[in-house]
């Protein structure tokens, strides 16, 4: 059968949109496939809802056809229900094996006639699924083999579990009365495919148990050999060819965004403009193709690069999204796509030509500069590639001690390294003071900052890390140096952390703000326990910056949840992975070189 492809229709734009006539079949579908699997699942284990008196008719088919039914039935519920996700997702190779197994089960149904209406119901989705074949025209995500490692953990728990349900349930027909022990060793042998010790008073019954073990061991073992030896597809990865091509880009129109540069990462893919003067960086995340920041280069090229990155997100099925795009980007964005633009907060950026530590609002700074040079401390402002291999080295040991989580965060607005020989136009600024009774050698680099390029005259903000036994203030020290020698860098403007819904932060605490006002800042305060939404705000104001809107770019408003749990993930806010025993097994998903990124939103 030949991959569905759904059919497509132009915008005013140009944009492809699918002419989708019943957009609610894949979900609908979806869900009805994994009720069927549930319940073929529970039918196979539970023999007083597999047994029906009603119809005499099963009592004409051979034992052993019936049996095998039933364990048959067994794997398909589990795999129907693997597969229901991936409907719901319009994924045009879960459509195929579905429209396989559902006729499938429902000669199994017939097979073993227990309840005529599962048989039916089976019957009915599959017809409305050929009859909206050209819902499902979405590729496949990539994978790699490592997933092979994680079905064989997940299936042989399910298998093991689902046995034991299966073993306990035939307990009164069994020979004696088995122990745990027994039951453990009876499931055990039986996903191999061999008799276990427990014996059962009827053949059937025994025929039954084996053929439903032996089916669960084999499906789990199947399963894992084809994903360990179908050819992988590589994780997002930024190549050599590509970084360059990207580089040439932020030479030329750099300056335009203060995030260009943060698409160097190299777990992110990139797409380019017909005309090459234009990309979009992005990574998919749990369905969601998410961008972060302005496309990168001639804003004239900009339609045509959203128009490759909307094909992409279509021919898959995934959601288009765009974190921290500038006012002109979601203008762009919202023109072109058809989507819809969210304000979730404010970049902070300083004039350095304005700032200065005299008058009242800058006292608090002023005072704690002073008192953290009182203590001892010295500040360094280079570029990185001042550093030698020594320095940057003690850096990225000490950023790394100071992690405080185990897992990397950034995405948006983080390099995710440091040190790189092709960042050398970053600048690093560091605090040392002597550790008292420490060894002779030891590092006395207190904290660290890191930016990265922003046009020829600009730096961004992008790793603010301390050693959390220094002193308070250090890091107010490092920004005011860091602002203090930006003019003999050739610096003009430097961009600070970004504050998550800053304007909601500012309204509501103001004179006259409504109740839905100071309850939308009060969940925000609470909220900042966890994700320091309020403190990195009062942060950046000390400087007094100028503020700039930043937007999230999205399809529709049944998109938001999922769009923000993928933005937690790819921050690494919430992150899910395999257990630690197992995670050598992802060394085929590149990781960004000597990672060190910024813990918290900016």
């Amino acid at each position: 059968m030949s991959e569905p492809v759904a059919t497509e229709r132009p915008t005013r734009k140009g944009l492809p949109i699918p002419k989708v006539s019943r957009p609610w079949v894949p979900r609908a579908v979806g869900y009805a496939t994994a009720l069927i699997g549930l319940f073929d699942i529970i039918a196979g284990v539970a023999p007083h809802i597999r047994e029906s008196r009603v119809h005499k008719i099963a009592t004409l088919l051979p034992g052993t056809v019936t049996t095998v039914a039933t364990a048959l039935s067994l794997v398909i519920g589990i795999v129907l229900i693997m597969l229901a996700h991936a409907l719901r997702r319009r994924k045009a190779r879960a459509f195929r094996a579905v429209a396989v197994l559902l006729p499938f089960g429902f000669v199994m149904e017939l097979l073993r006639w227990h309840h005529t209406g599962t048989a039916v119901i089976t019957l009915v989705v599959w017809v409305v699924l050929l009859l909206n074949h050209r819902e499902f025209y979405a590729l496949s995500d990539p994978r790699t083999r490592w997933r092979a490692v994680a079905n064989a953990v997940v299936m042989l728990a399910l298998s093991f579990g689902l046995g034991m349900i299966i073993v306990s349930a035939h307990a009164k027909t069994t020979v004696g009365d088995p122990s745990l022990r027994e039951r453990f060793w009876e499931v055990f042998w039986g996903l191999v495919g061999i008799g276990g010790p427990i014996h059962y008073t009827g053949d059937r019954t025994g025929d039954l148990v084996y053929y439903s073990l032996a089916g669960l061991g084999f499906f789990s073992a199947v399963s894992t050999i084809w994903l360990a030896l179908r050819p992988s597809k590589p994780f997002a990865v930024l190549d050599a060819s590509e970084e360059q091509r990207v580089r040439e880009l932020l030479v030329k129109h750099g300056a335009r965004d203060s995030l260009g540069y943060f698409a160097l990462r190299r777990d992110k893919s990139v797409l380019f403009s017909p005309t090459g003067k234009a990309a979009i960086a992005y990574r998919v995340v749990s369905g969601v193709m998410l961008a972060s920041g302005d496309p990168i280069g001639d804003v004239e090229a900009w339609p045509g690069a959203i128009k490759v990155f909307m094909e992409e997100a279509h021919k898959h099925a995934w959601v288009p999204a765009v974190m921290g795009c500038s006012e002109q980007g979601g203008e762009v964005w919202t023109r072109e796509a058809g989507l819809d633009a969210l304000e979730i907060g404010d970049e902070a950026i300083v004039e350095v030509e304005d700032f200065t530590l005299e008058g009242r609002p800058m006292r608090n700074v002023r005072q704690m500069v002073k008192r953290i040079e009182r203590a001892g401390y010295e500040c360094r402002v280079r570029r990185v590639e001042a550093l030698d291999a020594r320095e940057r080295d003690a850096i990225r040991h000490a950023a790394d001690a100071w992690r405080g989580t185990e897992t990397e965060r950034g995405f948006s607005m983080a390099l995710g390294r440091f040190g790189d020989i092709r960042d050398e136009g970053c600048v690093v600024v560091t605090a040392h003071k002597a550790i008292e009774g420490a060894p002779e050698g030891t590092s006395d680099i207190r904290a660290v900052l890191h930016f990265v390029p922003w046009g020829k005259d600009g730096i961004s903000l992008e790793l603010m890390r301390r050693d959390r036994d220094a002193d308070p203030g250090l890091n107010e020290l490092l920004i005011v140096k860091a602002l203090q020698v930006c003019p003999e860098l050739g610096v003009s403007r430097v961009s600070l952390n970004f504050a998550m819904f800053r304007s909601a932060l500012a309204r509501g605490e103001r004179i006259g703000a409504g109740p839905v006002l100071r309850a939308w800042r009060g969940l925000l305060v609470f909220l900042s326990r966890w994700f320091q939404i309020e403190s990195l705000y009062k942060f950046n104001a000390k400087f007094r910056p100028i503020w700039e809107p930043r937007f999230l770019v999205y399809p529709g408003t049944g998109d938001l949840p999922r769009i923000g749990i993928a933005a937690l993930q790819a921050e690494a806010f919430l992150v899910m992975e395999l257990p630690k025993f197992l995670r050598r097994f992802q060394k085929e998903q590149p990781e960004p070189n000597a990672a060190i990124t910024v813990p918290a939103p900016r």
